[in-house]
């Protein structure tokens, strides 16, 4: 879980270099200062569940919540996108990306919390 916490942070730091890459300057700051903080925050999680194992795995999920909710917001400027408005460049695709890796994340997350759920009511 923890390996899966500290790569879903990477991909969407790199998701955020790339945009500075793709997309138009203004657009690619403001892309890659919020990859480089929800990717940052997943990684302190990761960082965090070294020492705190459950800790750091809740705070990634919550994260992971957020992140997928902002993107579920923007799906409406991927429908545009696909229907040939490309006002914003790539960004709904990029967007798409990172929402993407959020709700993997936060499914395996939940997954990893109902399993330890089971495990602790077979114990007693």
């Amino acid at each position: 879980m923890r390996i899966q916490i500290f790569f879903c942070g990477v991909a969407v730091i790199a998701l955020g270099m790339a945009a500075m890459r793709i997309l138009e300057k203004d657009a690619a700051t403001g892309f890659l200062q919020g990859a480089l903080t929800l990717g940052g925050g997943l990684l302190i999680c990761g960082f965090f569940s070294l020492k705190m194992k459950w800790h750091g795995i809740i705070g990634a999920g919550v994260l992971a919540l957020m992140g997928a909710a902002r993107g579920l917001g923007n799906l409406p400027d991927l429908a545009l996108f696909l229907s040939g408005e490309r006002e914003r460049g790539a960004a709904p695709v990029m967007e798409l990306g990172i929402t993407v890796v959020c709700l993997v994340l936060l499914a395996r997350v939940l997954a990893a919390l109902y399993r330890e759920r089971i495990r602790r009511m077979l114990e007693e």
